[in-house]
């Protein structure tokens, strides 16, 4: 690197984990994020070996296998009768395969580990109150601009602020949104709550006519992640602290399998949220001279993979490469881009891709789908196999 500083907009897990990543090289980082507090909203997050391997290599991951859920299989089932159509073994058979576990863990959990981390490697690191507005090139390096009046300095910027990013509308303009016509529910169940029989240890994908669901373990199995996906014809709310009716979330999954109806039997009916599903298409280039994008803001995807995450944790691992390797800096971030943008484009065509496929009209029509496929081959052979801290760049 030309200079000696990284500067990151946006603390959470993406942003976090370049941090420890660079930081682990010896490259010196700032993390500005704009909430007051740290912490990390929503539920349940699913942590695939693509990501384990990146939790590994920065001295967290047995800390997260501690503190979440390895669930015995992820499965894809009718939503009525809980017919399995699909199975990825996971558990030890998925260590054993892939070398990493397969961990189902809570937002807040892995963000408060990342934090710890990060904060080892450099205590003053992370500045709260830091609203991003803008970024300037000047002098070979680059000026970050806040709300607050104030501003930092660096080599380079990377832009980790989620999908409605200043970076990104900087570097790649306003992007065009799209509802998809899906709005997802999402709600946390203790598993005391719930029947014995209702409490499952697995990652299941219920899929059904007009709409999906997703359900895992989390917190050694005291907790339990349900989310929903169901078709609607309008809706334009974004966040993920909408809270709306429990009657309604209940309403949406009349005739579904028990295990779902326990579920939603069991929830606060104080803290039932539901958010608009909107899609942003992707781009041929997140890079402009000194500053580039990670996670959400480069390559915004929907979660019909669980790999949204877990491509930002692989984005950290690779930027943090580059910089250590490349001559220039434009140069490192152009390789960054060039190592990332054919696997992230491949995982948002093929997640918007599974929300037709989950959806189908009938059962028959998803048994027949269904059996034209080999989820554990597939998965395994290009998505779980991908290690970011090693692979060859090209």
């Amino acid at each position: 690197m030309s200079k000696n500083k990284v500067l990151i907009a946006g603390g959470g897990i993406g942003g976090l984990t370049a941090a420890a990543c660079l930081l682990q090289r010896g490259i010196d980082v700032e993390v500005y994020e704009q909430a007051d507090v740290l912490g990390e909203v929503g539920a349940g997050i699913q942590v695939s070996a693509n990501a384990s391997r990146v939790y590994r290599h920065i001295g967290v991951l047995d800390a997260l296998v501690e503190t979440g859920s390895r669930p015995e299989a992820y499965r894809f089932r009718l939503f009525d009768s809980g017919e399995v159509l699909q199975t990825i073994p996971l558990g030890d058979a998925y260590t054993r395969r892939h070398g990493v576990p397969y961990v189902s863990v809570h937002r807040a959990d892995l963000h408060r580990l990342l934090v710890e981390r990060v904060r080892a490697l450099k205590p003053d690191a992370i500045h709260l109150g830091k609203e991003v507005v803008r970024f300037e090139e000047q002098g070979g390096g680059v000026t970050l601009y806040f709300a607050d009046g104030g501003q930092a300095e660096g080599a380079v910027l990377l832009g980790a602020d989620g999908i409605k990013s200043a970076i990104r509308e900087q570097i790649v303009g306003a992007a065009p949104v799209t509802y998809t016509g899906d709005a997802s529910w999402r709600v946390v169940v203790s598993a005391d709550d719930v029947d014995e029989a209702h409490r499952l240890r697995t990652v299941d994908i219920w899929v059904g006519p007009g709409k999906h669901a997703v359900t895992y373990p989390m917190r050694g199995d005291s907790l339990i992640n349900l989310v929903g996906c169901v078709e609607h014809d309008q809706w334009d709310e974004e966040s993920w602290v909408a809270s709306r009716p429990w009657e309604e979330l209940n309403a949406d999954f009349q005739g579904w399998h028990p295990a779902i109806g326990a579920l939603i039997a069991a929830a606060d009916r104080d803290h039932c949220y539901r958010w608009a599903m909107n899609n942003r298409p992707p781009v041929a280039n997140w890079t402009a001279g000194a500053a580039t994008l990670l996670g959400d803001a480069a390559h915004p995807t929907l979660p019909y993979m669980a790999q949204g995450a877990a491509m930002a944790v692989e984005d950290a691992a690779v930027f943090a490469r580059a910089l250590a390797s490349a001559g220039t800096d434009h140069q490192a971030l152009l390789l960054y881009q060039r190592n990332r943008i054919e696997r992230t484009t491949r995982i948002v065509n093929e997640s918007s891709a599974n929300r037709r496929l989950f959806h189908l009209n009938s059962t028959d029509e998803l048994r027949q789908e269904f059996a034209k496929r080999d989820m554990n081959s597939e998965r395994s052979a290009w998505l779980f196999s991908y290690d970011p801290v090693s692979v060859d760049m090209l």
